[in-house]
């Protein structure tokens, strides 16, 4: 017969703090340990791996953000060299005819509007575009620069005189045309 507070069948016996029996395999305890610290070894060295590709990514972003702030650089340093290039021979006709000694006045107008094309294909192979409205023509705020508004016959809000003409480079105003504007019949 068995005490009271015993067991009948009484098992191996069980060491508390490992929670494992005492006299059974001794690999068992060490098995999960282990392999927690193989899984922990495996974690450390792919946050290494990935902590050496953002330096990397980091580095690349970098180079790639100085490499573009030098062209833009570049781009503002040297972005008149194409126009500048365009006006070089118009300044030399300027020079030959200034250095002329004795000119009719006709030789010297011929020169003139001689240069005149010249400026006028610098002008067109660098995409500055007149901006010349002609008489009747709607008055466009985006281009042109109302100086004086005149009783006139022609429409209100319409071109009647261009005082001076204005400049487009490649779709942006670079100097709205001066104009005065019809105020309507008067």
């Amino acid at each position: 017969m068995t005490a009271q507070n015993e067991p009948a069948d009484k098992g191996p016996e069980i060491d508390p703090a490992s929670q494992t029996p005492a006299s059974g395999d001794a690999a068992a305890p060490a098995d999960p340990l282990l392999a927690l610290q193989a899984q922990l070894a495996e974690a450390q060295a792919k946050a290494t791996e990935h902590y050496d590709q953002l330096l990397r990514t980091r580095a690349e972003a970098e180079n790639i953000r100085r490499r573009a702030q030098e062209d833009v650089s570049k781009a503002h340093k040297f972005g008149i060299e194409s126009f500048a290039e365009s006006l070089v021979p118009v300044k030399d006709s300027l020079e030959a005819a200034l250095a002329q000694q004795e000119q009719t006045l006709e030789i010297m107008r011929e020169g003139v509007e001689s240069t005149l094309k010249q400026l006028s294909s610098a002008f067109e192979r660098n995409r500055l575009i007149e901006i010349a409205p002609a008489a009747g023509e709607k008055f466009d705020p985006h281009q042109h620069q109302a100086i004086s508004s005149v009783p006139s016959d022609q429409p209100a809000n319409t071109v009647v005189q261009t005082l001076q003409k204005g400049y487009l480079i490649a779709d942006r105003v670079l100097r709205p045309a001066l104009v005065m504007v019809s105020a309507g019949q008067g």
